[in-house]
């Protein structure tokens, strides 16, 4: 069985220490208009010292393994190393630093500060190549970071899956809910704010875009693109010519600031379920569907989208296990395809459990939520709720 090394325990140590700093849409973009040599030195400073240790992919890993493997001896290891989240990249020495910045007050008393992300730098300053070198080095060290980490969801999902089958185990408990949940937040976490890095320092400029994140985003073009791709996977799926049809209630300029990913992944999911409970509800032999209704509102707080089917509810009991990591009612899990090349969770229409509850925690990353209302014998009703004022940090657990 897999023994931690004590050069690991010291680094996971060390970075045990460091505070954690959650960061908000707003800061992210004002942070990234027009970002100098400078200011992208001081991101990296940031990225690199000041993100607490769970969200560290070194502190990832261990978590993975104490909560895992020592919680199930044949958890295969195997899925356990496929993570690849050990960092080769990067020695742990390298980074060291004081967890805090040490501030004096008036009176000559030290006081703790945490960094911050956003923090404005002289604009006038003609920054020495050394910096410029070091940007686009670290830039390069994030996207191998990044790739090797595509197949994580995947990699997990396999694990998980073979975990419930040597423990015929039709659900997983709530300590190993409990830590996907943390495990799968901080890994969006940190690709965010992998991705916002790699964009500011790479990516070619775009209008209406600060790294990854769209200032902009228009809501009913990203809701018709999900309504698209959710009915093509449901029409190859059931063999059908003519997939459930999706009315679209939205304003044509609704705009606010989001990460467009972030929002086509969670319509697409929660559309992909909708589809599939009202053809399995009618028969796809059905000669008509009833449609899925796709509501988008606009509030002070929030913006707001609906999804109402009329695909038979879900029963009161079952509510809870929606949100349960491979909780599925298809009757037989596919196998997974091992293609580690991917970059996401690409399942096929049903059958993992992993749409809900991944969707959710994308909704929570920046203050918004995904709640489900049932009326058994008749559908299910979905709301998304997204924060339009941008100012909530990341939930750091």
């Amino acid at each position: 069985m897999w023994r931690p090394t004590r050069a690991l325990m010291d680094t996971i140590t060390h970075y045990s220490q460091f505070p954690a700093t959650g960061v908000s849409l707003r800061q992210m973009v004002q942070f990234g208009r027009n970002p100098s040599a400078g200011t992208l030195f001081k991101a990296s400073q940031f990225l690199m010292k000041c993100r607490p240790f769970r969200e560290l992919p070194i502190g990832i890993c261990s978590r993975l393994r104490k909560s895992l493997v020592s919680r199930n001896p044949s958890f295969p290891e195997k899925y356990v190393k496929k993570t690849g989240l050990a960092n080769p990249d990067i020695e742990p020495a390298a980074y060291r630093s004081s967890p805090w910045l040490i501030a004096t007050n008036a009176t000559g008393n030290g006081r703790k500060a945490q960094r911050r992300y956003y923090a404005t730098v002289d604009d006038g300053v003609r920054w020495p190549p050394e910096i410029v070198d070091y940007n686009k080095r670290f830039t390069k060290t994030l996207q191998k970071i990044k790739h090797r980490h595509d197949p994580v969801v995947t990699t997990m999902a396999m694990g998980i899956n073979e975990y419930k089958r040597k423990r015929q185990r039709m659900q997983i408990d709530n300590s190993i809910q409990s830590f996907l949940d943390r495990f799968y937040m901080s890994r969006i976490g940190i690709r965010m704010l992998i991705g916002q890095h790699v964009a500011l320092n790479s990516a070619p400029e775009q209008e209406d875009y600060v790294g990854i994140i769209c200032t902009k985003t228009n809501v009913r073009e990203l809701a018709q693109e999900a309504i698209e791709n959710a009915r093509f996977v449901c029409e190859d799926y059931y063999g059908l010519f003519d997939a459930p049809k999706v009315q679209l209630v939205c304003k044509p300029d609704l705009h606010f600031m989001y990460v467009p990913g972030h929002l086509s992944h969670m319509l697409f999911e929660t559309l992909k379920n909708s589809l599939r409970a009202v053809v399995e509800t009618h028969g796809s032999d059905a000669e008509e569907f009833p449609p899925v209704k796709l509501i988008v509102t606009e509030g002070k707080e929030d913006i707001t989208i609906k999804i109402s089917d009329e695909g038979g509810g879900v029963p009161r009991s079952a509510i809870p296990l929606v949100w349960t990591y491979m909780y599925t009612t298809v009757e037989s899990t596919p196998p997974i395809d091992p293609d580690f090349n991917k970059s996401d969770f690409k399942a096929p229409m049903a059958g993992f459990g992993y749409g809900l509850p991944i969707s959710r925690l994308y909704a929570r990353y920046f203050g918004g939520d995904l709640k489900l209302i049932s009326m058994e014998g008749y559908g299910t009703d979905v709301y998304l709720h997204l924060n339009r004022l941008s100012s909530s940090s990341e939930p750091l657990q």
